[in-house]
């Protein structure tokens, strides 16, 4: 018993001197906490992007366009003469044209405080009204003031004046990795932001447009967002989104913009000129593969081969010839035909551009006088007199063969872009592999130039084309 008494009395002296006056004191996990550290950094940096935000998205416009859809008679008999002898013109109100009214939304960007709005050809294409609303909710009738089809930009114009601006970034500066924004109004939301990143630069060969560097970015573009900014960090303007890669419709990951440098030369040329004017070399190239380099004797893989010099152009009086490797032009390195395309139709005619060219192993320096692009049908090539005559046409290259999954046995060129207005529209598609013509076979653009002049007068051409798996015989007419 007396052992029960120490006990008790132990227990006495535990509650009343335990600080929590307790006999067993509850243990808790402790609660994680985010560190402050933490905490100030991700405040910091949504409070920066709600700046850059803020100080942007009042220049980013909501565009509404409305196309007048005309449809034919309702019935065929009421235009018949012999139904007409009977009944006379009584039914005329129901030959009328029925009239339909479809309205599409895109975005705008203002790139001048009196009134000029950047946005993409699409948006506004045979549009009968345009109607641009500003963030703080105000309305103006909008007009067309040029549009550029090639590279998808068009310029419109609001009668008004001290309008909020975006101001323009070096797209040429801008590299893999870096955070981007995007402000449209996808699916008539308006005013809806967007962040990523740039996932690339320089895409060409995606078929859009003629005049291909966009920008490729995992910021969620959709429906509506076509035509809106792509602003960098120091909310300055990169890009004009303009489409989407999507199976569904919607948004997948992967979305293109045209690059703020390319957008501001064209709207440029088209308030100043009424027109685009591009630039003019006057030469066709193609991509330097292994084999090209081995055989031109190029030590590297850099670079683009001439393939074909157009006679009178700029290039021809400068001394570029067929076979030569163009490694830089204007200072920029060469690595892609699109590329160089794309320089050369930015640099203003008239203007004297160093390029550099591999010949025989030789480093040379040239100097080339750019001069303006001629009008569709007058360039001096004999390539506009065939039958392919608007094809766009490029080398397989190892990526593509990997990406399109082309079998190793396939050899030929590869078809990129058909115009609109070639001969071969409807009957070629993009991704195509010309492997033979007219029985002669086809590897490389070399071999395609060489045939050229035995095929430019024909009215009647027959390709041997991959696609989807087996080899089709093509008639060209």
């Amino acid at each position: 018993m007396a052992s029960y008494k120490y006990i008790t009395i132990i227990l006495f002296f535990i509650l009343i001197f335990s600080p929590s006056g307790s006999l067993i004191k509850p243990i808790f996990a402790e609660e994680p906490k985010v560190s402050k550290e933490a905490i100030d950094i991700l405040t910091k940096a949504g409070q920066a992007m709600a700046e850059v935000v803020n100080i942007v998205r009042p220049a980013v416009v909501n565009i509404s366009t409305t196309r007048i859809l005309r449809g034919g008679s309702p019935n065929p008999f009421f235009d018949d003469p012999f139904f007409r002898k009977f009944f006379g013109d009584e039914f005329d109100q129901f030959k009328k044209r029925k009239e339909r009214r479809n309205v599409t939304l895109g975005s705008g960007v203002i790139v001048d405080k009196n009134g000029y709005i950047l946005t993409n050809n699409h948006v506004i294409k045979g549009a009968d009204e345009i109607i641009v609303r500003l963030s703080d909710k105000r309305e103006f009738k909008g007009r067309v003031i040029g549009t550029d089809p090639k590279s998808d930009i068009a310029v419109i114009k609001i009668d008004s004046d001290r309008l909020p601006t975006i101001k323009w970034g070096d797209s040429s500066k801008l590299r893999v990795g870096e955070t981007v924004i995007a402000i449209g109004n996808p699916f008539g939301l308006n005013q809806t932001v967007t962040s990523g990143i740039v996932s690339a630069t320089g895409r060409a060969n995606v078929g859009i447009t003629d005049y291909e560097d966009f920008i490729q970015t995992d910021a969620a573009i959709n429906p509506g967002n076509s035509g809106g900014a792509l602003v960098n960090v120091r909310g300055e303007l990169i890009g004009i989104n303009t489409a989407i890669f999507s199976t569904s419709g919607g948004y997948q990951g992967i979305g293109f913009a045209i690059p703020s440098n390319m957008a501001k030369s064209v709207m440029e040329s088209l308030i100043k000129k009424g027109k685009v004017v591009r630039g003019w070399l006057g030469i066709t190239v193609q991509q330097l593969t292994p084999e090209l380099a081995k055989q031109f004797n190029a030590k590297e893989e850099k670079g683009v081969l001439v393939v074909d010099v157009t006679p009178k152009s700029p290039a021809e009086k400068a001394g570029i010839l067929r076979g030569d490797i163009i490694i830089e032009f204007d200072g920029k390195e060469i690595n892609d035909p699109s590329y160089l395309r794309n320089l050369t139709a930015i640099t203003p005619p008239d203007k004297e551009v160093s390029v550099k060219i591999i010949r025989n192993s030789t480093f040379k320096n040239l100097k080339v006088l750019i001069s303006e692009l001629p009008q569709e049908g007058t360039l001096a090539s004999e390539e506009q007199l065939t039958l392919l005559s608007g094809v766009h046409l490029q080398e397989i290259s190892p990526e593509l063969r990997k990406q399109l999954q082309i079998p190793a046995k396939v050899n030929g060129i590869l078809v990129s872009f058909v115009e609109p207005n070639s001969k071969a529209k409807g009957v070629l598609k993009q991704y195509d592999i010309i492997t033979e013509i007219n029985k002669k076979k086809i590897s490389n653009l070399v071999q395609y130039r060489d045939l050229i002049p035995h095929i430019k007068h024909l009215r009647q051409l027959t390709l041997n084309v991959f696609r989807n798996g087996e080899i089709l015989k093509v008639l060209l007419r």
